[in-house]
């Protein structure tokens, strides 16, 4: 079933529209703390005596969010005898709302992660509060368990409805803001040169990254109309990376955010920025089984819609990008590149359109921290 797309309206109209279309008398809302430093809190505080709808919230999870703290909002979800469920905020939260959605139903006694999903009925509504990760548009969470990073994939995942309101995004920390965009940004490139890309997420991918580079300095500038796009670039890489997945530049950066202590979004720019180049450079290790003519032609085509003349161009242009941003650039300390290194997704990387064997990750990585270094 399609995803049912809300526009904010004034005096959030649209929330109130689906709320009472829907039916709930109880709501469980997944959000973090920082929804409290935002107007939209006091619109679920208002429900109860406006509409006697009971709001329920669970904010007891960090960012990169561990199996035990999804665990928790399992137990009070069912507690709450909710009908419906709301996710307000980053990929975070919208990966605790899915995760706690499919694993409602599950068996108590075992690891919800090793048994078969149980979908429910439970209505699904996301509001990205950042103008990045794009999970409000996929059927995948991530969840750490003991450290170790653990996929969750599933239809039922992907929430039933989306609330896009740029004025979420005006009171954003500058970093929050800049990392985000770079994790958009990602998603676009990386799922339009995934071996699983199609016709179809590869048309998402172009329109996102159209949007991101026409929008982008007025943005950051505080433009309305620009978030506005932003929520919808964002939205748009995202339901790429629905179909075609992500490939190493996430595979590479998982780990870095929990080591190096920098954003999900800045760990990615900062692989994707040393991967693009390297890939361009080694197209006779395409691992596509559409060939590397066809790889060739990817790479040209990403470089048209960036406006450049050359891959190698392309890639220059997204690093000026990101370097233009000036993120605070990790300090590999005492920890040195292997962490990460060693952590790295086998998985994802089949995604990878050129093959990387252990060597090459680690010269990769080298090049991240020499970049920070200089």
């Amino acid at each position: 079933m399609a995803q049912t797309i809300l526009n904010a309206g004034h005096g959030y109209a649209g929330l109130d529209r689906w709320v009472k279309d829907s039916g709930t008398g109880r709501i469980f809302l997944v959000c973090g703390n920082s929804l409290r430093l935002l107007p939209l809190d006091s619109y679920f505080k208002s429900l109860q005596e406006r509409l006697g709808i009971t709001v329920t919230r669970f904010s007891s999870f960090q960012p990169n969010p561990s199996y035990e703290s999804v665990k928790k909002g399992v137990q009070k979800f069912r507690e709450s005898r909710a009908d419906s469920m709301i996710a307000a905020g980053g990929g975070s939260a919208m990966d605790v709302a899915k995760c706690i959605r499919i694993f409602s139903g599950r068996n108590k006694a075992g690891s919800c992660l090793e048994q078969e999903p149980v979908p429910g009925h439970i209505r699904l509504l996301a509001i990205p509060t950042t103008a990045g990760s794009g999970a409000e548009a996929t059927k995948f969470a991530v969840v750490y368990d003991q450290g170790e990073k653990k996929s969750v994939a599933h239809e039922a995942c992907r929430p039933d409805a989306v609330y896009l309101d740029a004025g979420l995004l005006q009171t954003l920390p500058d970093y929050v803001k800049k990392s985000a965009f770079m994790d958009a940004f990602c998603h676009a490139v990386e799922s339009f040169w995934s071996v699983n890309s199609t016709d179809e997420s590869r048309k998402y991918s172009l329109e996102a990254v159209k949007l991101i580079l026409e929008n982008g300095d007025r943005y950051f500038a505080g433009m309305f109309d620009a978030g506005e796009n932003m929520l919808l670039a964002a939205h748009l890489a995202g339901k790429a990376i629905d179909i075609a997945q992500t490939t190493a530049g996430h595979a590479m950066c998982y780990q870095m955010t929990r080591i190096y202590g920098i954003a999900h979004g800045h760990a990615a720019a900062l692989c994707v920025k040393q991967l693009w180049p390297w890939m361009i450079a080694n197209t006779d290790k395409c691992a596509d089984i559409r060939g590397r003519r066809y790889l060739d032609a990817v790479f040209g085509e990403l470089a048209s819609a960036m406006g450049c003349t050359a891959a190698l161009a392309a890639a220059d242009r997204f690093c000026k990008i990101f370097d233009d941003l000036k993120l605070p650039l990790p300090d590999a300390g005492k920890t040195g590149i292997w962490p990460a290194a060693a952590s790295v997704n086998a998985e994802r990387l089949k995604n990878n359109p050129v093959a990387l064997s252990s060597g090459d990750i680690s010269g990769i990585y080298q090049k991240i921290f020499q970049d920070t270094e200089t």
